[in-house]
């Protein structure tokens, strides 16, 4: 795994971009961006393009989303300015279901779920069989019946299988290692595994005729998080691709087009959004998962921490939703100023509530 991806095991920390938004009239919205490595050019396009953009608007998280992504479509129609587009659209639905007095996901769809599954998605683990059966027995242990892996060779794969057990779902994420030939080998070896899908097996991960040839070798592929916004993840659907679509909130444009992915497709392919986030964003993932009428599972990162900023931190197989209005983000401060990097306000500090930020 190369230093840049943020599954390697080589990782000591794992970073978020959080973003607070406070109205005038006092409502406060949290929202966060696609992180990691990334997170110093989504900082800098956030603080002196994108929030700028925003101050002394109407909470209109639709209206704003769009007119963000004309106003910068230039500068590209995904990276740091759509990841940062998408922290504040985040922060806006919380606000935008605060007002309406409801859980965000009550606000997206009444009948939204109270709780929801999570599979365990695992980093690597340098390919070794031993480490990976006894991540998945940690992961058993925690309650999870569902693994992701992000491993490439057969042998890993089959001792989670193993270990997993023989009907357990079981995915594996390459992080688009191969070529299409190599892909296509992989694919023939792992069959006997019983591949619940095989996430981005190709490079580059927009190559929707390779994608296509390889859908038809017997195991589902998925993609998605790093499709160029709504239309290029629905030009991979529409050519035949993929058979699960994965959009990432903090990385697609937030809720706001995350909207299109609420009702399942008509072309059947199934919609389970990724989830590599630990902050406000693994919060509307959860969320929107609940409202979504097709149930799936949020991908929970199975890393254990010694402290936890909100109560979803801490890995579970099952998530009770909470009540409360609007998002439901609520992080401990503490912890939060204990592991403070940096922070910047955009707009008026008059009016801002530093102690929070």
């Amino acid at each position: 795994m190369d230093e840049f991806n943020a599954s390697s095991r080589t990782f000591t920390s794992m970073e978020s971009l959080m973003v607070k938004v406070t109205t005038d009239g006092g409502l406060i919205g949290w929202g966060e961006a696609f992180g990691h490595k990334v997170n110093e050019v989504t900082w800098s396009a956030l603080g002196s393009l994108v929030a700028p953009f925003y101050l002394n608007k109407a909470v209109d998280p639709e209206a704003l989303n769009d007119q963000a992504q004309r106003a910068f479509h230039a500068f590209g129609r995904t990276g740091p300015v759509l990841y940062a587009i998408s922290a504040l659209d985040i922060a806006l639905w919380d606000i935008k279901a605060q007002i309406a007095g409801k859980p965000l996901r009550q606000l997206l769809k009444p009948s939204a779920r109270n709780n929801i599954g999570a599979y365990a998605s695992l980093v690597h683990y340098g390919e070794d069989p031993s480490e990976v059966a006894a991540q998945i027995s940690r992961g058993q242990d925690l309650g999870f019946t569902a693994f992701k892996l992000h491993e490439s060779s057969y042998e890993a794969i089959a001792a989670a299988r193993k270990q997993a057990g023989a009907e357990a779902p079981l995915m594996v994420d390459v992080n688009c290692r191969w070529n299409e030939a190599d892909a296509a080998a992989a694919i023939d070896s792992f069959l006997p595994l019983n591949l619940s899908w095989l996430e981005e097996p190709l490079w580059p991960p927009d190559d929707v005729a390779a994608h296509r040839r390889l859908s038809a070798r017997g195991i589902p592929l998925a993609g998605g998080e790093n499709a160029s916004g709504v239309q290029g993840l629905d030009a991979a659907l529409e050519g035949g691709a993929l058979s699960v679509a994965q959009p990432s909130l903090g990385k697609i444009g937030g809720i706001s087009s995350m909207l299109h992915y609420l009702e399942p497709r008509t072309d059947a392919a199934a919609v389970v959004p990724h989830c590599f986030y630990y902050g406000p964003a693994q919060v509307a993932t959860a969320q929107f998962i609940a409202a979504m009428s097709t149930e799936v599972s949020l991908e929970f990162p199975l890393l254990i921490w010694d402290e936890h900023l909100h109560p979803l931190h801490a890995a579970r197989a099952m998530i009770d939703l909470p009540d409360s209005i609007g998002l439901g983000f609520t992080p401990d401060l503490d912890v939060l100023e204990k592991y403070l990097i940096d922070r910047v306000v955009v707009g008026d500090p008059a009016t801002v509530d530093l102690a929070g930020l």
